[in-house]
């Protein structure tokens, strides 16, 4: 009994010393799982929104594009690592959204997940603050061909419309990959007009 407590006391201790080395993405060479990688600014949309990803990722090929996202209606942006298993992607819709309905938009969004597929597994959901901006996300479990999925969806507000994105990596990778992607989230910045 003891022992599984030091074990989750460990953990916790583990995960908040990986927060604070997460926080600076952009200054330093960050190892997860067995890779290091080293987080650069992004820009996307005519430079109107800036990330933070990993550097050596790049955009989906498409015909890696058509089977991964077999619908038409795929993410704008899709950068990913050399075999197409650690994903970030970026869409924005043309439907409007306030900064006030963020939490609204996330908890509709999970729910719509819910029923979908009533066999995801949930985990968190939180509203953030990014750069002045409320940026919404859920995390949650899938179930694919060959196993499992480990997936982030947020929501922001951009330029009036609704700007959604996502996450992806196989779920044995999970805890390598969460914490630093809550960061890139909390670091993403839409430029405003002047």
């Amino acid at each position: 009994m003891s022992d599984n407590i030091d074990e989750k006391i460990l953990d916790i201790i583990n995960a908040k010393e990986r927060v604070e080395r997460y926080k600076n993405l952009e200054e330093n060479e960050i190892k997860i799982g067995k890779e290091y990688y080293i987080f650069k600014e992004f820009k996307f949309y005519d430079n109107k929104l800036i990330m933070y990803l990993p550097s050596d990722f790049s955009d989906m090929k498409l015909e890696l594009r058509k089977i991964k996202y077999p619908y038409e209606d795929r993410p704008e942006i899709i950068r990913c690592n050399n075999d197409g298993s650690i994903c970030f992607t970026l869409k924005i819709i043309d439907s409007p959204l306030n900064e006030d309905k963020v939490e609204t938009l996330t908890n509709g969004m999970k729910e719509m997940m819910q029923r979908l597929n009533p066999a995801n597994v949930f985990f968190d959901m939180k509203i953030e603050k990014a750069n002045e901006k409320n940026i919404g996300y859920f995390d949650f479990k899938t179930t694919v061909i060959d196993g499992f999925l480990y997936n982030i969806m947020f929501f922001f507000e951009f330029k009036g419309k609704t700007a959604f994105g996502g996450f992806s990596c196989k779920y044995s990778d999970c805890n390598d990959w969460r914490d630093i992607v809550i960061e890139v989230i909390k670091k993403i910045r839409v430029i405003e007009e002047e």
